[in-house]
């Protein structure tokens, strides 16, 4: 059987939107990929107001079972999702590389964090569809 294909959702800080990306990812599309989160920079913790928002919404405790990683602490990858930073995104080789361009909800309201989840859990969704096109 070949490898699983691998997906790495970055940002700079690994905190917040690309944390949310990878907990979501294994839950909706652990058949189509293996997901994995990073940056360059990493800060003590994952955001708290995302963790809560990833537990209500999909029952997962981002606290239990992710941390926040550097780049270099991932496996290669195919794939490279950035999740909008505004700023220089982390360079990670891969085949194919693209940018979802989401506000980073930190110090928003929960609401922002969960309108965060579900596109992010869309974009998840039409990624898994497009996987075959972008990987011939």
């Amino acid at each position: 059987m070949p490898e699983k294909i691998k997906v790495a959702f970055v940002c700079v800080h690994n905190s917040c939107r690309s944390q949310m990306a990878e907990a979501i990812s294994k839950l909706i599309a652990v058949e189509s990929f293996e997901a994995y989160s990073a940056g360059t920079e990493t800060k003590p913790q994952i955001n708290q107001d995302a963790v809560a928002v990833i537990k209500e919404l999909y029952g997962v405790d981002m606290n239990d079972t992710q941390k926040s990683k550097l780049i270099t602490d991932i496996p290669p990858v195919d794939i490279v999702v950035t999740m909008g930073c505004n700023v220089n995104c982390p360079f990670l080789p891969c085949k194919h590389r693209e940018d979802w361009g989401l506000e980073d909800p930190s110090g928003k309201d929960k609401s922002e964090f969960i309108k965060t989840a579900k596109i992010i859990e869309e974009k998840v969704l039409g990624l898994m569809k497009r996987i075959p096109s972008l990987l011939p």
